[in-house]
């Protein structure tokens, strides 16, 4: 099967199965949406859900956030992995917010690349959630199931998110985004799963493939 004939009936798989598709990150404003998903690298959405209340209570803007010490920032957070990296990032981060942009977060990727802390995923997701721009961000997720499902030969990030732009509609691209991380977390896990079983891994990977994860 071609790789347009597995994303088109990948497509309805997901659209059925999640008609409606929640935000993963709990926020209020493009600026909380920035602050959670940095935080959210090597830390489930979960974790930061739970860690973000106590902070955007201080501080749901740039100005608000600048005006925090990193150590009050911290106390916070401390909870999630990398906390004091985070925790000195956001602080600068929204002081460039204010040099650069009054206080706003940019709508372009190369601005909000150019933020600590902030990487292509990270300013990808911000661009979909908070602007409605198409964009593909590819997490560990989705790279894995890109090359699970035989869409991607999963050699870098950089790769998988090329391919996956080429061979989904540009429409699509920010409900996929999140749908296949919904689905990676429900029916395709990283470990212990048979590919066999799977509603997509069943039909779209290679024989070999299936092999290679039946030995892990």
């Amino acid at each position: 099967m071609k790789r347009a004939e597995k994303a088109e009936r990948i497509v309805e798989l997901l659209e059925n199965l999640y008609p409606v598709i929640p935000i993963p990150l709990d926020h209020s404003n493009p600026f909380e949406l920035l602050v959670a998903v940095l935080m959210s690298a090597q830390t489930t959405d979960l974790k930061v859900n739970q860690v973000t209340p106590a902070l955007f209570s201080k501080a749901s803007t740039a100005a608000a956030m600048a005006q925090l010490d990193v150590d009050t920032i911290l106390a916070d957070i401390r909870q999630v992995g990398l906390a004091p990296t985070k925790a000195k990032n956001i602080k600068r981060l929204s002081e460039l917010l204010l040099e650069r942009h009054e206080g706003e977060v940019p709508a372009s990727f190369e601005a909000l690349e150019a933020l600590p802390g902030v990487g292509h995923k990270t300013a990808g997701v911000v661009m979909a959630q908070a602007f409605g721009v198409p964009a593909f961000p590819v997490d560990t997720h989705i790279h894995r199931l890109a090359a699970r499902w035989g869409l991607s030969n999963g050699s870098t990030v950089e790769r998988t998110e090329q391919d996956l732009k080429a061979v989904f509609p540009r429409e699509k691209w920010n409900d996929l985004h999140l749908q296949i991380i919904f689905f990676g977390r429900e029916y395709c896990p990283a470990r212990f799963h048979d590919l066999t079983e799977c509603p997509i891994c069943s039909w779209t990977a290679t024989k070999k493939r299936i092999r290679e994860e039946m030995k892990r």
